[in-house]
């Protein structure tokens, strides 16, 4: 069950080397820090030098000491098994001073995280690997996509996300990684979020603040589901719960993966669940040789060796909405256990909480959301945006003009809440985005101030950018003169968009004629392309697409995209939303409108009560939440917007709306009388 891992000298990067050499000033951390924080609101560049040094510096301790497979009991008896992590002194011995501990929850199987944490920081290969990464450039190449994954390797993603960072260790913090119940070699059935899940959660919290190596304070650290665990931790916090670092969380994963716009997510969802249940039937490799297997977990295993397909597998193949199978009934009622689990309540949190996304992360609608819903005063809460996937946060941090990189922040945050170093991190921000078609941004609030919402109409006459889409229209800050409709079919060109790399995770952006250039995409697309902007124009917050359709079935499907057009007609995707048409009921209580009236959030509940079917051949509205995003159109570039009858294979409507859909050709009715318009949050008016 114990091991110690092998002696090894810390690996310096080189630009830790040159960060200490800047500051000339000792890495000790309570040496570096000794004045007052700074307001929040601006960027500390001197600070953030000094955090890169103390996080990439020498470290107090050598050496990290692993102690693997630990039984958690639970308060029902069931065992999470664990990896404590903790630092051993020059003379070869586990630290046994009383540290801050930082606990992660995972649903991948701890032995991955071990696994991938310790091959990215062998010492024969970092230094290699790290160089190469930091020098790879492949901008203005057809791969610049793949260059934009693969820095996520040198912007902090495998410590932050995995939640294993050995130089924290280190520094002096204990790290406790515990498989969620019923995943990896944890016990139990795994209940995806639910309220068994969470209340484990809370037990490990304890369980680590009580143990002989803690002084009693506790932060929680992780990516994707880790980071949800820690959301949820943070509402009503447990005592000894003291801060949270979580990196590309969810908060409303109906909307966001489940079924954004009530469609089911056929990309992100069998991809996600396949590999959990896979990782989960892996057992402890040392207990099949050492006659500590354990027996309960093969059980568990045994009784529930496929979470969640069954959800999957109804949502895609059941014929009809008034007889829905148990999973399905459950995802189409919003007062189900399933629906509550997967709903988070950021207004709850009560800790410290720096939040990491990205504007095509699979949880992009819900970063700024989280953010914005968090009842903490700025300093508590601090928000890092960055242009990336789920597969990718961080790429872009650590370099001139950007944030540090992800490890760097989160060292900083720890050091400041769970050992009151006064290190300047809560003056930071509270704001920091990558502005798509900018640069790195400092917000005192999002949307940034000096924003307003606009409508912009979608007229039929053409704007001569293009001869390729199903439609040439255009964008105006006028409503069109006359009536016109315009029709689009379904289509498989969407399997090559930003849609589709994003829905993937981030593995489908490889190809920058899919992941940065819409135009193979626009051939299914009607597309309403404004003129070139003047000056720079700022896009700041959600974004509202009101359509008035007509229907040759009794449902339909709509996507749109929000793009920047370039001088050149390269269409880059800034953002996304999409609406089965029978799930276009809003809930007024939970939508958000802007000072014209007009919706800049529509909250569609996505349920059977709500289920709205269509009269074909008569006109219906339709308000399509398209996700908040920060971008800057630069003098010369265009706005334009792509409407798609479908948005393969990133989602398709439940079985019971696509019979009903038929997958007929849709159309859009530009009407005077009636406008489809896009409520766009901008610095200046655009048309």
């Amino acid at each position: 069950m114990f091991g110690q891992l092998r002696s090894r000298k810390p690996v310096v990067p080189v630009r830790a080397l040159i960060a200490v050499a800047a500051v000339g000033l000792s890495v000790t951390a309570t040496a570096l820090f000794g004045g007052p924080p700074d307001a929040p609101g601006p960027h500390l560049a001197g600070r953030e030098d000094q955090w890169t040094a103390v996080h990439d510096g020498p470290q107090r301790y050598p050496e990290v000491h692993l102690d693997s497979g630990v039984p958690i009991r639970m308060s029902d008896g069931v065992e999470l098994k664990a990896n404590v992590y903790r630092p051993v002194d020059a003379a070869g011995a586990v630290v046994t001073e009383p540290l801050p501990t930082v606990v992660n929850l995972t649903p991948y199987n701890k032995l991955m995280t071990d696994l991938i944490g310790s091959a990215v920081e062998d010492p024969r290969l970092q230094p290699l690997v790290m160089s190469l990464v930091g020098q790879l450039n492949l901008s203005g190449t057809p791969i610049s996509s793949f260059g934009d994954l693969l820095h996520a390797l040198d912007g902090g993603t495998v410590p932050t996300v995995l939640g294993l960072d050995r130089d924290l260790i280190r520094s002096g913090y204990t790290l406790v990684v515990a498989d969620v119940r019923g995943t990896g070699q944890s016990q139990g059935t795994w209940q995806t979020l639910g309220d068994r899940e969470q209340l484990d959660t809370r037990e490990v919290i304890d369980w680590a603040a009580a143990q002989p190596f803690s002084d009693g304070k506790v932060a929680m650290s992780g990516g994707s589901y880790a980071a949800i665990n820690q959301l949820r931790a943070a509402e009503d916090a447990p005592p000894a719960l003291r801060a949270i670092f979580p990196v590309v969380p969810g908060n409303d994963l109906m909307r966001d993966v489940v079924a954004p716009g009530g469609g089911v997510g056929t990309t992100f969802l069998p991809m996600w669940l396949q590999t959990v249940n896979q990782l989960k039937l892996i057992p402890d490799p040392k207990s099949l040789f050492d006659g500590t297997f354990d027996w309960k977990w093969l059980s568990s295993r045994m009784e529930d060796p496929a979470t969640n397909v069954d959800l999957l597998a109804q949502a895609l193949l059941s014929p009809s909405m008034t007889d829905m199978p148990p999973a399905l009934s459950d995802a189409l009622d919003d007062g189900s256990d399933f629906r509550k689990a997967i709903m988070g309540h950021p207004e709850r949190v009560t800790v410290p909480a720096f939040v990491y996304g990205g504007w095509h992360d699979i949880f992009a609608n819900s970063a700024t959301e989280i953010y914005h819903k968090m009842t903490l005063p700025p300093g508590q809460k601090q928000l890092v945006v960055g242009d990336t996937y789920h597969a990718n946060p961080g790429a872009g941090t650590g370099k001139p003009g950007a944030p540090p990189r992800l490890e760097v922040l989160q060292r900083a945050w720890f050091d400041k809440w769970l050992k009151g170093i006064n290190n300047g991190i809560d003056g930071y921000g509270p704001i920091v985005v990558k502005e798509q078609g900018g640069d790195w941004v400092t917000l005192p609030q999002f949307p940034q101030p000096g924003v307003e919402h606009r409508r912009v109409y979608l007229s039929a006459a053409p704007s001569g950018t293009t001869d390729s889409s199903a439609h040439d229209g255009s964008l105006s800050a006028q409503p069109p003169a006359d009536v016109a409709s315009l029709t689009v079919a379904p289509g498989l060109a969407t399997a090559c968009s930003r849609d589709s790399a994003q829905a993937s995770a981030g593995s489908g952006a490889i190809l920058d004629a899919c992941a940065k250039d819409s135009r193979i995409a626009e051939h299914a697309a009607l597309t309403f392309t404004g003129a070139p902007v003047t000056e720079p124009t700022v896009i700041s917050g959600p974004i509202d697409i009101h359509l008035q359709t007509v229907l040759d079935a009794t449902d339909g499907f709509w996507s749109a995209t929000v793009n920047d057009v370039a001088p050149d007609g390269t269409s880059t995707a800034l953002t996304t939303g999409q609406l089965t048409v029978s799930m276009r009921a809003v809930d007024e209580a939970r939508s958000e409108r802007s000072a014209n009236g007009d919706y800049t959030v529509p909250f569609h509940p996505i349920t059977a009560a709500s289920h709205l079917p269509v009269t074909p051949g008569e006109p219906v509205g339709v308000d399509i939440a398209v996700i908040a995003t920060q971008a800057r159109l630069q003098a010369g570039h265009r706005l334009r917007i792509d409407l798609f009858a479908a948005n393969a294979p990133k989602a398709m409507p439940f079985r019971p709306m696509l019979n009903d859909s038929e997958l007929k050709p849709q159309h859009l009715r530009l009407d005077p009388a009636a406008p489809s318009f896009v409520n766009l949050p901008t610095d200046r008016p655009l048309g």
